[in-house]
């Protein structure tokens, strides 16, 4: 989850809104990676998941980080709950979950090597203390009551609104994690062809990396019950978007949308408002209810942006959101897939190319099997397996035409991230088949096994 936005002065001009998601574009030497995965802690000893304070704790992990490895702490009402170096940040999710949200590098190789820094710091830690992270899509065996909710006003109040719709949103909350990449756009038609294609293919992803086949200790009869979940959270605020396949689409109509999603909060002087179900629009003209009389900053646009919850998402880069959390190949293998898809224009309209002709019915149908049966999944006469094999040549192509080296020039491209999908679409196989069969084989039933054999 966001950290409260900052900068900007009050909204004057109903302009500004639009002007905001514009400022993100770049010229294409300035597109970065920005590389984000969220991850379960537990007790080794109990296998329960990490309460916030204590020996063994949330805590004591981000204390760990910041006295041993330069992290400047993030503190809200008393709480440490989070860190910031070198343009990263380290989180916490409402159910304890610890997120890395990477800072905007410039190539694959880069990134990786933040991610395998980072697990090697919480490693470092987690270890002395008698703690282990896991990353999976959602959590096997805890239940809603033993997750505890994290001491932060966003989350308390989230989690009083996630009561009130849809049927699965304190589930998401303290359940489930996932990996996402966040890319840049160099102008507005850039962005639209870039959502579109994220929206559109964010399925694959899905069943690519697909990786919560059990909840609450049994089976559940998806591959990805994290994105089940998410398919039954707040229908105001998720989804596939079909108005962004639209003719005119674009800033303009991103913020029509964005305002008609009911507001959760308002960020003051450190505490979090409550503004829930409240409207932007009525913001923007003086009326909000919990500020009677004030207008917005555009640092409040800003942290509105962050509660809309869709399969890919613009702020002023574009997020996708359509994976599960896993393990560290699948870490570096997301921004992998998504850069070969979206950072090289041939690539770009290749992907397009795949999709264009859809129609939200067939996105959506997508969404579902996807969620349901992995690569096995298969809408009328499109299948999934086929559908990834041809994404990951693209994808290939696209890195391939980068050619950003690394290993201090060993490696000419960054190809070799997207190993492990290649493997999957080679064997049919992705993460959630490889756990349901140490299920049924060696773990005879035992879900426990889980933390052993799959924790970082």
């Amino acid at each position: 989850m966001s950290i409260p936005q900052s900068g900007g002065g009050p909204i004057e001009d109903f302009a500004q809104l639009a002007e905001y998601l514009e400022a993100g574009c770049k010229p294409k030497d300035d597109w970065r990676i920005g590389t984000e995965h969220e991850k379960f802690g537990y007790c080794k000893d109990s296998l329960k998941p990490l309460p916030y304070d204590g020996d063994r704790s949330i805590r004591a992990v981000l204390e760990g980080l910041r006295d041993r490895h330069g992290w400047s702490p993030v503190h809200e009402g008393g709480h440490l709950i989070g860190l910031e170096k070198d343009g990263a940040n380290v989180s916490l999710e409402p159910g304890g979950a610890l997120e890395l949200s990477g800072a905007p590098l410039e190539t694959i190789h880069q990134t990786c090597d933040e991610v395998n820094e980072h697990l090697a710091e919480v490693k470092s830690i987690a270890d002395e203390i008698g703690v282990g992270f896991i990353g999976l899509g959602a959590a096997p065996i805890w239940t809603h009551d033993q997750m505890p909710l994290m001491p932060k006003g966003r989350y308390k109040l989230m989690d009083s609104y996630m009561q009130k719709v849809g049927t699965s949103g304190t589930t998401m909350m303290r359940r489930t994690c996932t990996v996402q990449v966040n890319l840049d756009f160099g102008s507005e038609a850039d962005m639209v062809q870039k959502l579109r294609v994220a929206l559109a293919l964010q399925p694959v992803a899905t069943a690519l990396f697909a990786n919560s086949p059990f909840f609450e200790g049994k089976l559940n009869d998806h591959k990805s019950w994290r994105s089940q979940v998410w398919r039954h959270l707040d229908e105001d605020r998720t989804g596939m978007l079909p108005f962004v396949f639209e003719d005119g689409f674009g800033f303009q109509r991103w913020v029509d949308y964005a305002l008609d999603v009911p507001m959760y909060f308002v960020y003051r002087d450190g505490r979090y408002i409550d503004a829930l179900g409240m409207s932007f629009r009525d913001f923007l003209k003086g009326e909000l209810p919990a500020l009677p009389g004030e207008k917005p900053l555009m640092s409040d646009w800003a942290d509105h942006l962050t509660t809309l919850f869709p399969e890919a998402r613009i702020k002023k880069f574009i997020e996708m959101r359509g994976a599960d959390g896993g393990p560290w190949r699948r870490l570096c293998a997301l921004p992998a897939l998504w850069v070969g898809l979206l950072y090289d224009q041939t690539a770009l309209d290749a992907a397009w190319d795949l999709v264009k002709h859809w129609d939200a019915d067939t996105r959506e149908a997508l969404r579902v099997a996807a969620s349901v049966d992995g690569l096995q999944a298969q809408i009328g006469d499109l299948h999934m397996h086929d559908l990834a094999q041809e994404v990951l040549v693209i994808a290939e192509a696209g890195l391939k035409a980068r050619a950003r080296v690394g290993a201090g020039g060993l490696l000419p491209d960054e190809t070799h991230f997207l190993n492990a999908l290649k493997e999957s679409v080679e064997t049919g196989q992705v993460p959630a088949d490889e756990l349901l069969a140490r299920y049924a084989g060696d773990w005879q039933g035992d879900l426990t096994r889980i933390y052993g054999d799959y924790s970082y």
